[in-house]
């Protein structure tokens, strides 16, 4: 079986600021780390590989050059190979143009069974890139997956996460899957691990490896573009109501008439 999991290099929202003049996310001195869901496809990938001897997992991801850490640690955890998409001609990049990409990489890649991708990038969080992925190769995808149930001969049933419970569903191969934080916990690494990525090569692609026009990628291609990131004004506390159980109820039950609630 043959996996591809597409994984994206984020800034640590810990630590991001945003300029209050030009409303950009201030990058400069922030760490960088593997979107968090994308570590749980990866995580997914990897125990599938366990699973089934002869499993290969390749990791695929667009960005800049420091991209490929992120791409070591994810080689270090457990994957194959690890392929970066960079160039130029790739800046600026919305979903619709970022999926066109990873879509044209995979195609080089060849064939595979399953691709994994996270729900959503922590820096975005559209959880539009997977399934545009998928609809560029023309294969199903499931979303918000948190259960892999069965591997079949020619189908995966996953369980389909939902906000009042969750759906089972089969789908076919190859298929596109994207990972929520319920389905699993992801690995460690060893440092024998850190010193064995660390002797692999990145394989680095750019827009003419995968058969991509400039015109057809990056900022060029890109339909949607971000007008403004903003930090929300911070609420104001809460208040407290103290006394006995029926004084706090009846004390509720004023502010609420009071603001017209009830």
């Amino acid at each position: 079986m043959k996996i591809i999991v597409c994984a994206k290099q984020v800034p640590d929202t810990n630590e991001v600021r945003i300029d209050p003049v030009k409303g950009t996310l201030i990058r400069d001195g922030v760490p960088s780390i593997l979107n968090p869901d994308d570590a749980n496809a990866l995580e997914a990938a990897l125990q599938l590989k366990d699973q089934y001897p002869g499993t290969t997992v390749s990791v695929v991801s667009m960005g800049p050059g420091q991209a490929s850490y992120m791409l070591r640690e994810c080689l270090a955890m457990g994957a194959d190979e690890a392929v970066l998409l960079s160039s130029r001609a790739f800046g600026g990049a919305d979903t619709c143009a970022t999926s066109t990409t990873l879509a044209a990489g995979i195609r080089k890649l060849g064939k595979y069974d399953i691709i994994f991708a996270g729900r959503q990038a922590i820096d975005g969080d559209t959880a539009q890139v997977g399934p545009q992925t998928a609809q560029r190769l023309g294969i199903p995808s499931v979303t918000y997956v948190q259960k892999i149930r069965e591997i079949k001969e020619g189908s995966v049933v996953v369980e389909r996460a939902l906000e009042d419970g969750y759906e089972v569903i089969e789908v076919k191969t190859p298929c596109l899957l994207t990972a929520v934080k319920e389905l699993n916990e992801p690995r460690y690494m060893t440092v024998s691990q850190i010193e064995e990525a660390y002797k692999k090569e990145i394989i680095v692609w750019n827009e003419n490896d995968v058969n991509l026009a400039p015109e057809d990628c990056g900022l060029k291609a890109s339909p949607t573009q971000v007008f403004r990131s903003f930090t929300p004004e911070p609420k104001g506390k809460g208040e407290m109501l103290t006394g006995t159980v029926n004084e706090m109820v009846s004390a509720l039950v004023a502010k609420l008439t009071e603001k017209h609630v009830l």
